[in-house]
């Protein structure tokens, strides 16, 4: 997704204000500043405190984790319509009380239509507005959410919660309607440029062009009525049935790419999940297409030849090897990375240990490196913004970490006639034209160009991290285009080299750096000068202005058994448990 948080209400800026003010850098007392959310029994984190509630709601009629994402996926879909999507794809991981982990890959689709030269003009360019791959009927991957909810509940559900269940609460609030919050109510307006072009969002989402205003209800009949047909008729009905012929009459009336064909033949996949180790801590992420369990893995790799607990939780120290180490496995990205299904992705080797030691090397501990000589790594060839996340965990013990998307805020602002499913964006996640940037200043290589039928590279990283007795610790994810493996790696790293709770880790402030641009992102709160100083002095070239690092959700397990729930401070949400 592109990051809302330089539109963000001030209240999270007065919160992290306050939080650096009081708080002594580099200590952990920051702790006692935001206590994370405690539950006993079960623990739901979403960006929206409704869609929470009714994930636990399912949880307390005999759910598991698994049945209460899907129903938490949802609501989301409702009452957080900028990120929570039924028109979108993402992953979701589970590691089942058992130990059992399962990945599974519902990320979109290129349509049969698209290729690699889609969005370059005659003269070689990219094409923008409509056409274009952020904006309009060209810029939408065939979606896979409810495709993959509905593998994960046949698969891995409890098998005491129907379908009908994990619906209704959703259509319930799309029917009867929902209070808008300031924030949302100014988030629409600052769209309407972008949604008024378009019927349907207009109508929907800018009120026919009278705005919304805070504490207005908002009701969305036509997506209520698209729920109830999925209810009744199940997922199979957004790939076969009435709405796939509105989705696809829709595409036809406006030159756009998706078929009906297109969407019959969608499939959500399983794959195998990435494990790997922190300090002897295993670790269970997502594999490419999505791209952010290999950047994570080998970015802790690289990290820990490092004293990461001596250099502190906030020094410029730390900072410095984590930005380093991250322009190393995003230029590995750039070059390595696509679909598996289409190209071979070295995957054992970007993960392996030796291979981070070389990587490592070239790190000099007082000088940034230029990317451009970085570069990606010597591996030889044939070797095998909009976005939400929630984190569940039952009784059981069971967790998912979901992370889902339509790319950009209101994906390509298109909402499909008649059905109230706002369309993604997410062709620009491919590489609209390898080497250039996309929205998020990402280079892309030749591996993510555009084909039919591929799914593009994702940066979305659900994170699963084990204690060393091979019990359930902490799990977590984010949103926020290519920030989010910064955002999380950096939780990750605050919770077992400075010992904080899963709150503290995820309010804690963070950098990144994904090679190219050759620039460090800080926040705007939370770094002293003398830090800033110092990484100047070393060489680091900052960003025109800073802005935050994504948003986390993410669940912990203390050692009495008790779920403790965290919302990330520079966003919205609640966590919610019993």
């Amino acid at each position: 997704m592109r990051s809302i948080l330089y539109k963000k209400g001030i209240s999270v800026f007065l919160f992290l204000s306050l939080f650096v003010a009081f708080v002594p850098v580099g200590t952990n007392a920051r702790a006692a500043l935001r206590e994370p959310a405690r539950g006993r029994h079960a623990m739901v984190a979403s960006q929206q405190e409704l869609a929470s509630k009714i994930g636990v709601d399912i949880i307390k009629k005999g759910g598991n984790a698994v049945d209460a994402a899907i129903a938490t996926g949802i609501a989301l879909a409702v009452v957080y319509p900028e990120a929570g999507n039924l028109g979108g794809g993402g992953f979701m991981l589970i590691r089942k009380a058992n130990g059992e982990v399962h990945a599974i890959d519902y990320r979109e689709m290129a349509p049969k239509a698209a290729g690699r030269d889609l969005y370059i003009d005659k003269n070689g360019n990219l094409i923008k507005g409509e056409g274009s791959s952020t904006v309009g009927y060209h810029a939408s991957g065939v979606p896979g959410t409810l495709a993959g909810f509905d593998l994960a509940f046949k698969k891995y559900g409890s098998g005491r919660i129907t379908w009908r269940d994990l619906i209704e609460p959703a259509r319930q609030y799309a029917i009867n309607g929902y209070v808008l919050s300031n924030r949302v109510a100014n988030l629409l307006r600052s769209y309407d440029k972008s949604l008024s072009k378009y019927e349907e969002s207009k109508r929907i989402f800018l009120n026919g062009g009278h705005f919304y205003e805070e504490g207005d209800t908002f009701r969305q009949p036509d997506l209520a009525r698209t729920l109830e047909r999925i209810e009744r008729n199940g997922a199979a009905e957004f790939y076969a049935g009435e709405t796939a012929r509105m989705i696809a009459a829709d595409m036809k009336a406006h030159g756009g790419l998706i078929t009906l064909d297109d969407l019959k033949n969608y499939q959500a996949k399983e794959r195998t999940a990435l494990k790997g180790n922190y300090r002897g801590y295993e670790v269970i992420t997502m594999p490419p297409p999505s791209s952010g369990g290999i950047v994570m893995l080998e970015t802790l790799n690289m990290l820990e030849g490092y004293d990461i607990r001596k250099m502190q939780s906030n020094s410029a120290a730390k900072y410095h090897v984590v930005a380093e180490a991250l322009r190393r496995s995003f230029a590995d990205r750039a070059e390595f990375m696509g679909d598996p299904d289409f190209t071979t992705v070295p995957v054992a080797k970007l993960i392996d240990k030796k291979y981070a030691e070389e990587r490592r090397q070239s790190i000099d501990l007082k000088k940034a490196s230029s990317s451009v000589k970085v570069g990606h790594g010597d591996i030889p060839s044939g070797e095998s913004m909009d976005t939400t996340n929630f984190t569940v965990v039952d009784q059981q013990g069971t967790v998912v970490v979901n992370t889902y998307t339509l790319n950009d805020l209101y994906g390509s602002q298109v909402t499909v006639k008649g059905t109230g499913v706002l369309l993604n964006d997410e062709m620009d996640d491919f590489a609209a034209r390898p080497g250039k940037p996309n929205m998020f200043g990402l280079i892309q290589g030749e591996k993510n160009s555009v084909q039919p039928g591929k799914r593009p590279l994702s940066s979305m990283t659900p994170t699963i991290v084990l204690r060393k007795d091979g019990s359930l610790w902490f799990a977590l994810g984010a949103r926020g285009g290519p920030r989010i493996i910064s955002a999380v790696i950096e939780s990750v790293i605050n919770v077992i080299d400075h010992d904080m709770d899963i709150q503290a880790a995820i309010d804690a402030p963070r950098i990144h750096h994904q090679w190219l641009p050759d620039e460090l992102l800080y926040e705007p709160v939370g770094f002293s000068p003398d830090t800033l100083n110092i990484l100047s002095e070393y060489g680091h070239k900052f960003t025109e202005r800073p802005g935050y690092v994504a948003q986390a959700t993410g669940i912990m397990i203390d050692g009495k058994g008790v779920r403790l729930g965290a919302i990330d401070a520079r966003g919205d949400g609640e966590a919610v448990g019993y």
